[in-house]
């Protein structure tokens, strides 16, 4: 009678030697003589795989020939103490049933090392690869911990709108969503199209965030936060961005801006020591598979090993200084005084850009900054503006290789300043009017932040390019699987 299956990642760790198990899994390699082989099976469970004795003389030799790289079998076996390196335990084969073939001349993951881009391509397989396998287990663990980390400060999750009638940041380019005819919509009189006629009775598209929606939660529940797929139709094809990715967005009612940025920091500490709890094995063979891939760089170019950057980040304090402060330090950096920057700063009110934060990070302080009161020129009309009248009290984290991984603000509550902003930014207040009355109805000091989960994990798993730390990226010219 065949056992109960024991997952993989069980059975490595199981001390019952000579008890009788069934393991389920996918073949990764198999190698031999016609007297033994050797099966190296996964099941997802654990990145290691558990070695299979089968004494081939006591098997079907047709059924062993399907036993090929990505065939899925059933094993009964007797475990057994490891006499080879690398693990402690092993399987002795009693029974195997192969449960689905794989086409050895057809299975596009032959053992061997594949390139990202040629996975992308196979993303609906990758999973079966140890470095995606790795990734993707990383990401169930990241996105535990953010529901952790929120549950035990008593907030509250709420569900915002993936279709919105508004542009919550003016982010600008979303994508439409729409019932109506593309061939023949209906038409106004100018020949404009009329949206009356379709399915909201008015223009609706994705969401490009939930934070909007997630203030009005937070004037009533105190703390909540967001966590779910947001939308950004730009045309940008570099290895930071997606049309589709999940952010992470707390809204906190009766929080300053440094209760924010005392929030921000806690949360992506917990994050991080979470990984390094719980998701070892994948952080090894991750941090392997990074020092590999840079061997060829010169020491100055290759990233802080892996596991040493998450210890790092733990244990410093982020610096915290203002967008002022950082001007003064970066027009006064060597690359900005030899034009090595591809944006020189020149003076206050510059936007910005990924390589002057990573100067800022890398560089000068050698650890997370908290850049904080940006100009309110290059921030969003709803950021709290401080009583000097030229900057808003506005906070991003900048992390090392990412640039900003968190952006947030103090909410601006008076609703004066508020709608003069709005006019002055073009945002039409007639169509906010609900987002209003949480200024007009109980105003009240709050705040709130917004980090992108796909960033988080480039920065947890080392990889390089954020199509790889999503299951199926969603790009310009890319919507497959």
């Amino acid at each position: 009678m065949e056992q109960k299956r024991i997952k993989i990642k069980d059975l490595l760790v199981s001390k019952e030697y000579g008890s009788e198990v069934n393991v389920k899994g996918w073949v990764r390699t198999k190698r031999g003589n016609k007297q033994i082989n050797f099966i190296a099976l996964n099941d997802g469970s654990t990145i290691n795989n558990i070695q299979i004795v089968v004494d081939v003389p006591n098997f079907n030799e047709d059924m062993l020939k399907k036993v090929t790289t990505g065939a899925a079998i059933s094993v009964q076996g007797k475990l057994i103490e490891s006499t080879g390196s690398g693990q402690a335990v092993e399987l002795e084969a009693i029974s195997i049933d192969v449960l689905g073939v794989a086409d050895p001349e057809k299975y596009p993951l032959q053992p061997k090392k594949h390139s990202l881009e040629f996975l992308r391509e196979k993303a609906h397989l990758r999973f079966r690869t140890n470095t995606f396998s790795a990734v993707f287990r990383m990401r169930h663990a990241m996105a535990f911990a953010v529901h952790e980390f929120f549950n035990k400060k008593g907030f509250y999750y709420m569900h915002t709108p993936l279709i919105t009638g508004s542009d919550a940041e003016g982010a600008g380019e979303m994508f439409r969503v729409s019932t109506l005819d593309a061939k023949n919509p209906p038409l106004n009189e100018d020949g404009s199209i009329n949206y009356k006629e379709d399915f909201f009775g008015k223009e609706t598209n994705l969401t490009v965030s939930g934070q909007l929606e997630g203030e009005l939660g937070a004037m009533a529940l105190g703390d909540i936060y967001t966590f779910g797929p947001t939308f950004r139709a730009e045309n940008s094809n570099t290895t930071r961005h997606l049309a589709e990715f999940w952010m992470i967005e707390p809204e906190m009612a009766f929080y300053d801006l440094k209760d924010n940025m005392d929030l921000a920091e806690e949360f992506l500490k917990y994050m991080i020591k979470y990984a390094l709890d719980n998701c070892m094995s994948d952080l090894e063979f991750l941090s392997k598979r990074l020092q590999e891939e840079e061997k060829g760089k010169k020491a100055d170019e290759r990233s802080m090993e892996l596991i040493e950057k998450l210890r790092f980040v733990l244990d410093n304090d982020f610096v915290r200084l203002t967008y002022t402060e950082a001007i003064d330090i970066l027009r006064n950096s060597k690359p900005n005084k030899k034009k090595k920057f591809q944006y020189v700063i020149d003076g206050w009110g510059a936007d910005l850009q990924s390589e002057h934060e990573r100067y800022l990070v890398e560089k000068k302080f050698e650890r997370p900054v908290i850049l904080t009161d940006y100009p309110k020129e290059i921030k969003s009309f709803y950021m709290k503006q401080n009583d000097d009248g030229k900057t808003v009290g506005a906070m991003d984290i900048l992390f090392p290789g990412i640039g900003e991984i968190v952006g947030g603000s103090q909410r601006e509550e008076d609703y004066d300043k508020l709608t003069t902003r709005m006019k002055e930014m073009g945002v039409p207040t007639e169509e906010m009017d609900w987002y209003l009355d949480t200024r007009r109805f109980g105003s009240a000091t709050h705040s709130g932040f917004g980090l992108g989960f796909e960033r988080m994990m480039l920065f947890v798993t080392g990889m390089a390019n954020i199509r790889d730390v999503i299951p199926f990226p969603r790009t310009p010219k890319n919507a497959e699987f």
